[in-house]
C-alpha cells in the first residue's frame, strides 16, 4: 500500500488551523503540525482529533525561526500556512511588531519550502488585502484583481491590512520566480465553532461581544463573514487540484453588524444581545465566483451562527454559568484597536 500523502500545517493549534489539521486527518493525510510547544496542554486537542494517534505529528517550530520550518517541512509535498506572528497587547511600533514579523514569517515558510522541495504551497492572506483601493470602481463588487493600496495603509496606519498585502503580494512573487506553487486565500471574517478547548481565538469574540452586550459602541460595518470549516475545505480543494493559481477571495455572507445581531435574535432571542450602535460608511463587497468555479460549496450562514452559538453554550454549561452569562475567562479585553476594529484586533489567523 502506498504511503499517506504528506503535508504540513504551520500553526497548528490556531482556530483556521486546528480545522484545517482535522479535515486533512479526515481524508488520510499524514500531517506534520508546528506549533510553540507540543507539551502545552492547550495543544492536546490535536493528538485527540480521530486519525491523529496514526498520522499526526507535532513539531516545535516558530515562524521566524526558518531552522525550526525545514525541519517540520522535511518530507512533506504541500504546505499550508493560515499562521500570522502575534503582537503583544500594545504595540509601540506596530510596522516592527506586526507589519515585519508578518512578512519576514511568510518569507521563511517560503524558503523553507524551497529547501524541502515541497511541491505546492497554501497561504491565508485576508480580504483585508483585497479591499481597500480608493481607485476601485464604485459599485464594483471586489475580486481577486483588487490589491489594497499600502500607501493609504501607512497614512490610515492600517498596520494588519498593510502586514497582509505585504506578505501576500511576496508570497505570489517568489512562487513565479522560484518554481513553488503558490495559491493564496483572501478570507473574510472567520466564524464558527472551535475545536480548541483552553483559549477563544479573537475573531470568535465578535459574536462572543454581540451576544453579551457590553459598554462599546459598536461601529455598523459591513462585514464579508466565512465558516472556518467553509475556508478549511476551500484550502484542501484549491491544494488537491492542479489547475488552481494566485488569489482566491473566500467570503460568501456580506452584512452589516445590525443584521447580523437581527439574524442570531431570530434564532437565539434570549441572550443579551449589543444596542449600542452607530452607523459608518463602511462596506467591502467581495465576490468569491473564482473559488465556487472550483466546486466549492459553502453552508448556510445560519447554520454556522447556530453551531457557533451552540458552542459557546456548551463552554457556559460546563463553566457552570447559567444561559445568558458568559465565564470571565471566556470573554477578555481585546487586544489593539477595541470592539470597534475589525482587520486589526481580528485576526482568524493568529498561531495561538
Amino acid at each position: 500500500m502506498a504511503p499517506p500523502p504528506r503535508v504540513c500545517v504551520v500553526g497548528g493549534g490556531g482556530f483556521v488551523a486546528s480545522w484545517l489539521v482535522k479535515l486533512l486527518l479526515s481524508r488520510g493525510f499524514a500531517v506534520h503540525a508546528t506549533v510553540r510547544d507540543p507539551s502545552d496542554p492547550k495543544n492536546a486537542f490535536l493528538t485527540e482529533l480521530d486519525g491523529a494517534s496514526e498520522n499526526l505529528r507535532l513539531f516545535r517550530a516558530d515562524v521566524l525561526d526558518l531552522g525550526t520550518l525545514t525541519a517540520a517541512f522535511a518530507g512533506c509535498e504541500g504546505v499550508f500556512h493560515p499562521a500570522t506572528p502575534v503582537p503583544g497587547d500594545k504595540m509601540v511600533d506596530p510596522e516592527k511588531e506586526l507589519v515585519d514579523p508578518t512578512v519576514k514569517g511568510t518569507k521563511n515558510v517560503l524558503e523553507a519550502c524551497s529547501a524541502t522541495n515541497v511541491q505546492k504551497l497554501i497561504v491565508v492572506s485576508s480580504v483585508a488585502a483585497s479591499c481597500f483601493d480608493p481607485n476601485w470602481p464604485e459599485g464594483k463588487l471586489k475580486d481577486e484583481s483588487c490589491w489594497t493600496d499600502k500607501q493609504l495603509c501607512k497614512e490610515t496606519q492600517d498596520w494588519y491590512s498593510l502586514a497582509k498585502t505585504e506578505a501576500e503580494e511576496m508570497a505570489l512573487d517568489y512562487g513565479k520566480k522560484n518554481g513553488l506553487h503558490v495559491v493564496t486565500f483572501c478570507p473574510g471574517l472567520v466564524v464558527g465553532p472551535l475545536l480548541q478547548h483552553v483559549s477563544v481565538n479573537t475573531s470568535s469574540k465578535v459574536l462572543l461581544y454581540i451576544i453579551k452586550g457590553g459598554p462599546d459602541t459598536l461601529s455598523n460595518k459591513f462585514w464579508p463573514l466565512i465558516d472556518v470549516r467553509d475556508l478549511a475545505d476551500a484550502m484542501l480543494l484549491a491544494y488537491e487540484k492542479a489547475e488552481t493559481s494566485g488569489r482566491y477571495i473566500c467570503s460568501l455572507d456580506q452584512m452589516d453588524i445590525k443584521d447580523l445581531v437581527a439574524l442570531m435574535k431570530s434564532i437565539f432571542p434570549n441572550y443579551n444581545y449589543a444596542e449600542k450602535m452607530v452607523d459608518v460608511d463602511y462596506k467591502v463587497y467581495t465576490t468569491s465566483n473564482k473559488l465556487k468555479n472550483l466546486g466549492w460549496q459553502p453552508r448556510k450562514l445560519e447554520e454556522t451562527l447556530t453551531d457557533s452559538v451552540e458552542y459557546f453554550v456548551k463552554v457556559w454549561t460546563s463553566s457552570g454559568c447559567r444561559q445568558g452569562t458568559l465565564p470571565a475567562s471566556l470573554f477578555l479585553p481585546c487586544e489593539h484597536r477595541g470592539m470597534n476594529g475589525i482587520w486589526g484586533s481580528y485576526d482568524q489567523n493568529i498561531t495561538e
